[in-house]
């Protein structure tokens, strides 16, 4: 054998880069101190969301990196009308040398908002995956158990309907309101907190849409493209149709989310699903249909609502802009509680149709008010006049 002599090649040399081999006091830590918490220690949802998104307020030092056509960069707080204390002060000055130096931490007031969801990536993840598992399980029983045949025949022309024309209110708003209001949001503790709601509105249409192709395929003449007509043309539909459509056409990112869910949802939303839907559904033999509301009356009076109402808590009683938030919200509430109250108040029709009522609709649209006028105390807001439409 002959031996093989060692190639000439250059050899690596490693060295340590300047920044990298410096050692600070916190150089081993494994959570970051660049913010303060909300509590007396730091949340994994706060390491994961504070500051995720850039602000040349605080330590942007080059400014924006990038720009929209009209010369906006990046986050522009004018985009909603509200405002946060330190909303007003001018951009840092930036030159050579200039560093990181902005302003103290948080650099304006918007940054002190916190979802009481703690919600990022994993948890959208697990909360989804878990909802949908839940609701095909359910659905899968009910077919093995020939649960659809007990169904009333009315209630099958309803569902075809009525609880498929909600997937068009579901996917509006969760795609070209929410899903648009948090492109515009100024911090990513908002972001996170807005795209979920998105995934929430958008998830619960999947699961109509879904419902509806399994009812095609389990109940004879079941009529999947029901919704579609009823949704374009049924008279008790185009107040809510009109409602919705003028939601997602609202510039205003911060009035997107309060029109939608501190006035909308309470008033219009809960209305149709946990005082019509989930009330006569039961009595007209129907036990899976108000698993599928169920799960979205959930994400919204107990993650999509507890997560608007601190958002709005803390411009309400902002140190800087509290009266000029409070007034614009009234305003705000002034021009959208009588479009809900007349397209809740279009839709008494559909109490009548299945053959076992619900509760008597001024009954149902008493109990939404109450609750309404009740979220607009938790925030200091006053009810308008128009509720007693």
């Amino acid at each position: 054998m002959t031996a093989t002599s060692e190639r000439s090649v250059p050899k690596p040399t490693f060295t340590d880069a300047e920044a990298g081999a410096k050692v600070f006091p916190d150089s081993t830590a494994r959570q970051y101190n660049y913010f303060t918490p909300a509590k007396r220690k730091q949340s994994h949802y706060e390491d994961v969301t504070v500051e995720v998104q850039p602000d040349p307020r605080h330590y942007l030092s080059q400014g924006w990196l990038y720009a929209f056509a009209d010369g906006q960069g990046g986050y522009p707080l004018e985009w909603t009308a509200l405002k946060a204390w330190g909303s007003d002060r001018p951009l840092p000055e930036r030159g050579p040398g200039s560093g990181g130096k902005g302003y103290d931490w948080p650099a304006h007031g918007w940054h002190e908002f916190r979802d009481p969801n703690e919600e990022w990536e994993l948890t959208l993840y697990r909360y989804n995956a878990n909802v949908v598992r839940q609701l095909n399980q359910n659905v899968d029983a009910a077919r093995q158990a020939k649960a659809f045949e007990q169904w009333n025949r009315n209630w099958v022309d309803f569902v075809a309907k009525h609880v498929g024309a909600w997937m068009h209110v579901d996917h509006g708003l969760g795609l070209y309101l929410f899903a648009n209001a948090n492109r515009r949001a100024p911090t990513n503790m908002h972001n996170n907190a807005i795209s979920v709601n998105s995934m929430h509105r958008i998830r619960a249409a999947q699961d109509l849409a879904l419902y509806n192709l399994t009812l095609t395929e389990e109940i004879e003449g079941f009529d999947g493209t029901a919704h579609l007509s009823t949704w374009n043309e049924d008279p008790a539909w185009q107040g809510v149709r009109e409602t919705a459509e003028q939601l997602t056409g609202i510039w205003d990112w911060a009035e997107a989310i309060f029109a939608a869910n501190v006035v909308f949802e309470p008033l219009v939303g809960e209305l149709f699903r946990s005082n019509l839907v989930q009330q006569a559904a039961p009595a007209n033999g129907d036990f899976v249909t108000p698993t599928l509301i169920g799960a979205e009356e959930f994400d919204f009076s107990e993650r999509d609502l507890r997560y608007t109402k601190p958002l709005f808590h803390l411009l309400i009683n902002d140190k800087e802009f509290a009266d000029h938030n409070k007034a614009l919200l009234q305003k705000w509430l002034e021009d959208w509680v009588p479009r809900c109250i007349a397209a809740a108040r279009a839709l008494q029709p559909l109490w009548s149709q299945p053959d076992a009522k619900p509760i008597r609709f001024e009954d149902g649209l008493d109990r939404v008010k109450s609750r309404f006028a009740g979220i607009l105390s938790e925030l200091g807001l006053k009810a308008p006049e128009e509720l007693g439409q």
